[in-house]
Order: structure tokens, then C-alpha cells, then sequence
């Protein structure tokens, strides 16, 4: 039974309402226009509270039919019964919704209960039914060529045992004539003499296809095993070179060694990140108040090829229906795949596409390509649109001015540039007039404090300390090797609070997103340290792996943190994003996956290499 039955349009205004209880609803329809409707979302169905809430669109009125009954009821007559009553209430008010004369009174009571009442005893005949067997199509007869039931003459069917046939050893191994039966052979028989002979020569053959025995020279008495021995290099060193060798504290030496920085980038990255450039594209004009010269030029453009060329073939008076579109989408989702969008990311992209444009009537001068292009970029603007805004400088400001530092950390799995990303940022905050200390709490990786400390000394070379009071704006804040990370940072950002740091900027190892203990240990130093900002590192390279990464460490945070609330990943940091061109999917996957944003995005390797994601970038690409 159903408990809520509405009708509304997309602007709000309910044009009729059904309800067999005294429950409110309002927040469970609000909840499914936010969660659902609005981030467009292709899924018909939402849960709330109990309820199973589900909704039709009708894309050529703009209104929205929903329904809302017990999930416990399992009613299998829903879709049918939606799709039914929204024909009768368009077929029943197609004037009035045309002219949008909503301020009417609707009179759709015995509509509703007549359409309703078929649709449940067609739910009841449909459980009656038994299981219907399945087509020739599906059966795996089917899927036989004509070509492997054909019998030809002469071949045997397989399966089949082979007579014995009687073996002529005269014809196979040795190619020995067949001996001539002598004349005292009886009925084909050999005589014993012919036997003898064969024997002889057989005997013979084999004997000169041995090998001679080659004698091995005896041992040298006097030569004795020699002891395995270490293996000497040209510029090995001995154990006389370890104290030179040794870096993980700092020496006078390295106070004069003397940097030669490139002073050209200073002061290109004040203020906010700036976009990743657009490209020109071609398929872009400007309108034209004469409708032939823009078709002809779309004719032109979906002759040239392109993703949209596969949509010149809808057009017509008629409305559009999902098997008008179902070729077209699939070839859309196959070019969204071949641009590293996830499977079935791809799938709910062509299914939000198509619940747009069902319902819509494409005329004969009606550009198709345009209304495609400008539907599948509303989708994809929403999707690369965070749930939140993450503006890093004006929360560093906003936590200067409380006389607290800043917290961020980077996590992520082995070789994803953490390090050389985080060094970016740090350059990015330094040139915004930002004090930062830089927690080394990679104590596993050989090599990663120092790599570290050499990013601090550069930095520290671009923005000498005279400048801001003989204070140094980089700082290292290290503890050597095998310690515990979550002890470091929690040192490091009390460090911070008292030298009066404006920003805090936590390096952590690489760990796979399989390794629980490492997991573990990294949900231990965000559960203790509570950072402002933890933000996933992940490579645009490796495509789909990263968006198992990201889901893998999302999990991992929330399963191993004893909280009700525990502290997921805030932002994304993508890197290696100019080795890709324009396979740009692994960005849609990640923020649709997690529905958090890509704060930053590595495209080289000098400091002033980072980028703010565009969202006119990722789409102009993934149209190509």
C-alpha cells in the first residue's frame, strides 16, 4: 500500500498530493530532491527513515512524480504503475501543463485509484506466474555458427573411438624397407633365417647412433674448493667512509653549501591557484540569427568526427524515447571509457544524459550536438562541483588570526609525488607571506627526510630570511628513522603553536591501500592529531587505480577509527596530470566516487608546476 503519492513540478509547486497516513513526509521528499534529484544522481530510488521513495521525471512539462511506501512491503507494481499514471495525468491536463496554468485545481482522485488498482492486480498476476524459460536467443545452442553443424564427407564426428588400424613399423621411427618375403614363407609368416637378419641390422643401426663415451679428465689432486668470497667494487668505500656517508643530521658543511635557485618564479604565485588553461575549441560558435548557415556548420563539424557526430541522427518531430537514444549512449559511454572514466561512471553518466533528454522534441533545425553537449556538461559540471569549498589560504588566514597553526596532511600510496607536491604547496604558501613547518613523518622511505630538507633549503634560497625579520619562513621539524609518525606530528604541530608557525604540512609514508597495519598507523595520526585538511595524493596516470586507492583509504579511515565520526579524506591532490592529455576521466571518477574536490593538480616539476582544477578544462577534454 502506498503511503505518499505527489505530483509537482521542478519548480516547486505541488499540483496534487495523496496520503494514506498521518505521517509527514516533507522531510523525506526534501531529502530525495537533495540527494537524488538535484546532484542528478541516475538511480530512481532513495531510502529514508524507512521509506522507499521513488520518482519519474517528465523532462517535456518538468514535473516529477513520486512515491513513497514501507521498504519492508517490497511492492514489485511501482515502475509500472509511475510510468502509467504520469500518461494519464499528461494525456488528462496537456493543456493546462503547457500553458503551466499550476494554480488550478486538479480533479485527479478517481484517476488515481483506477490506475492504481490495475497496477496492483497486475503485481498479483505477475507473482502467480511461474518462471518463465528462457529464449533460444540466451540458450548456448544459439551462440553456435552454421559452419560447426555442417557434416562433410570424409570427416569423422568427434567423440567417436578410432577403429584400431594395424601399425607398419616399416613406415614409422626407422625408415627400414619392408624385408621381401622369402620364398619359404607360408601365408605372410617371416621364416626364422629373414627374422635373424632383420635383427642384425636393427642391431647395427642403433649401435652407430650411440655416442662415443667421452673420459672426463681425473681430478687434480692438489685442487681443492675455493670458499665463497665477497665481491669487491671499484668505489665501494669501507667501513672507515660511513661517518661521511651519514646525513640524517644536519653538518656544518651543509650551512655553507650554496644554493642557485631559479629567482624567475618568485612572485608568480601570490594570491589563489590559478586554472589549467582551456584549449580553443572548434566546436564552439557563436549564434547566428540564421538558422541554415548553423546547420550547415554543424553538419560540418559532425562530418569531421568527434564524440557529438554520433547524434546527427536524432532528429525528428517526435519526442525522444530511450530506444531512440540506447545506440548513441552506448557509443557515448564507450568514448567516455576510452578516456579512463570508470565503467559503470560511465553508465550513470549516459543514464543521467538520457533522463534529460527523454521526453524532449528535437526539431529539424534544432542543433543535436549543441543540447547533447550543453545536457552532458550540466552533468559534469555538477559532478566535478564539490559538496564543499575547500579554500586552503583563507583558512590559513582565518587560523593565523586565532594564534593556531594550520594543519594538513598528505597521504597516499608509494611514488605518487607527496613529497614533491607537498614542497609546491609549501612554495605556493610561502610566496602568500605564510610561515611553515614541514613534519617529516616518513619514517620508513630511505632518503625521504633529506629529500625533505633539500626542498627546505631551496625554499628557504627563494625567500631569504632578511626579508621577513631574520625569521626563516621553511622549517624541518624531523626525528630520524623508525619512529612513530603520529608522536612526530603531534610534536611537530606543538612546535609549531609556540614558534609561531602559520601552517603545518604533515608528510607521511606511501602505503599501499591492502596494508592494514600501515593503515592502522596512518588512522591513529589523524585521529590523534585532528588535521584541518587530510588530502589523498593520487597519481592521473595510473587511471581506475587511483579511484580504488581513494576508496580503499576512505574505507580504511572510517573502519579503523574507534569514533562515530570518524575523519575521512577532505580534498584530492592529483599529480602527474600533464602525462595524460586528454584521458582526463580518473578526475570525474574520483569526485564522483567520494564527492569531495581536487583541491590541487600537478602538471610538471618545478614549484610553480600546480594548478587549480577547471572544470571547462575536464569537460573540453573528455569531448575531444
Amino acid at each position: 500500500m502506498l503511503d505518499l503519492f505527489t505530483i509537482f513540478s521542478k519548480g516547486g509547486i505541488v499540483l496534487w498530493c495523496f496520503q494514506s497516513t498521518s505521517q509527514i513526509f516533507t522531510s523525506s521528499v526534501n531529502a530525495l530532491i537533495q540527494n537524488v534529484i538535484l546532484q542528478e544522481r541516475p538511480s530512481n530510488t532513495y531510502e529514508d527513515k524507512g521509506l522507499l521513495l521513488q520518482y519519474k521525471l517528465d523532462n517535456e512539462f518538468d514535473l516529477v512524480f513520486v512515491v513513497a511506501y514501507q521498504k519492508i512491503l517490497q511492492l514489485s507494481y511501482v515502475d509500472k504503475f509511475l510510468n502509467d499514471i504520469q500518461l494519464e495525468f499528461r494525456d488528462k491536463y496537456k493543456n493546462e501543463l503547457a500553458d503551466k496554468r499550476y494554480y488550478q485545481d486538479f480533479h485527479f482522485s478517481q484517476v488515481f485509484k483506477n490506475v492504481l488498482q490495475r497496477a496492483e492486480e497486475w503485481g498479483k498476476l505477475q507473482a502467480k506466474l511461474p518462471k518463465q524459460m528462457r529464449t533460444f536467443d540466451e540458450s548456448a545452442k544459439s551462440k553456435k555458427t552454421v559452419a560447426s553443424m555442417i557434416e562433410r564427407k570424409g570427416e569423422e564426428k568427434p567423440g567417436k573411438k578410432d577403429k584400431k588400424k594395424e601399425v607398419n613399423f616399416a613406415n614409422e621411427g626407422l625408415n627400414i624397407k619392408a624385408p621381401s618375403l622369402s620364398p619359404n614363407s607360408q601365408n605372410g609368416v617371416l621364416d626364422n633365417d629373414t627374422l635373424a637378419a632383420n635383427r642384425a641390422k636393427f642391431a647395427q643401426k642403433m649401435a652407430q647412433k650411440k655416442k662415443p663415451d667421452i673420459k672426463k679428465s681425473p681430478k687434480s689432486p692438489t685442487q681443492e674448493r675455493a670458499g665463497k668470497k665477497p665481491r669487491i667494487w671499484d668505489l665501494g668505500g669501507t667501513s672507515k667512509d660511513l661517518q661521511n656517508l651519514e646525513r640524517t643530521v644536519d653538518r656544518p658543511e651543509d650551512a655553507k653549501s650554496h644554493f642557485t635557485p631559479d629567482t624567475e618564479i618568485v612572485g608568480q604565485m601570490q594570491g589563489g591557484i590559478k586554472d589549467l588553461e582551456v584549449e580553443s575549441s572548434d566546436e564552439e560558435y557563436e549564434e547566428d540569427d540564421n538558422l541554415e548557415e548553423l546547420v550547415q556548420e554543424e553538419t560540418k563539424k559532425s562530418s569531421r568526427g568527434g564524440m557529438f557526430s554520433i547524434f546527427k541522427g536524432l532528429v525528428g518531430s517526435k519526442n525522444l524515447t530511450l530506444s531512440d537514444m540506447q545506440p548513441v549512449l552506448e557509443k557515448m559511454r564507450e568514448h567516455l571509457i576510452a578516456k579512463n572514466v570508470a565503467s559503470d561512471i560511465a553508465s550513470k553518466l549516459c543514464d543521467s544524459v538520457a533522463s534529460k533528454l527523454e521526453g524532449k522534441v528535437l526539431g529539424t533545425f534544432d542543433s543535436v550536438a549543441s543540447i547533447v553537449k550543453n545536457t552532458l556538461t550540466e552533468s559534469l559540471v555538477q559532478i566535478l562541483s564539490p559538496n564543499r569549498r575547500v579554500d586552503i589560504l583563507r583558512d590559513c588566514l582565518e587560523a593565523k588570526r586565532n594564534n593556531r597553526p594550520f594543519v594538513m596532511t598528505f597521504c597516499g600510496v608509494n611514488g605518487v609525488g607527496k613529497s614533491t607536491n607537498l614542497s609546491k604547496i609549501c612554495f605556493w604558501l610561502i610566496e602568500n607571506d605564510l610561515r611553515v613547518l614541514i613534519a617529516a613523518c616518513d619514517t620508513f622511505r630511505a632518503g625521504a627526510v633529506e629529500q625533505l630538507r633539500t626542498h627546505m633549503r631551496h625554499l628557504n634560497a627563494l625567500h631569504p630570511s632578511e626579508r621577513h625579520r631574520g625569521r626563516v619562513m621553511v622549517e624541518l621539524y624531523e626525528k630520524g628513522y623508525g619512529k612513530d609518525a603520529a608522536g612526530i606530528a603531534m610534536e611537530a604541530i606543538k612546535f609549531a603553536r609556540d614558534s609561531k608557525f602559520d601552517v603545518v604540512l604533515v608528510d607521511t609514508a606511501g602505503r599501499m591501500q591492502d596494508n592494514e597495519p600501515l593503515m592502522r598507523a596512518l588512522t591513529k595520526l589523524i585521529k590523534v592529531n585532528e588535521p584541518d585538511l587530510v588530502l589523498f595524493v593520487g597519481e592521473a596516470l595510473v587511471g581506475n587505480e587511483a579511484v580504488d586507492q581513494l576508496v580503499k583509504f576512505n574505507q580504511a579511515l572510517a573502519d579503523y577509527s574507534s569514533t562515530s565520526n570518524p575523519h575521512l579524506i577532505d580534498g584530492i591532490v592529483l599529480t602527474k596530470f600533464d602525462t595524460i592529455d586528454d584521458k582526463v576521466g580518473a578526475a570525474i571518477s574520483m569526485t564522483y566516487i567520494t564527492g569531495q574536490p581536487i583541491v590541487f593538480v600537478g602538471t610538471g616539476q618545478t614549484y610553480t608546476d600546480l594548478k587549480a582544477l577547471n572544470v571547462k578544462a575536464v569537460v573540453h577534454s573528455l569531448m575531444k
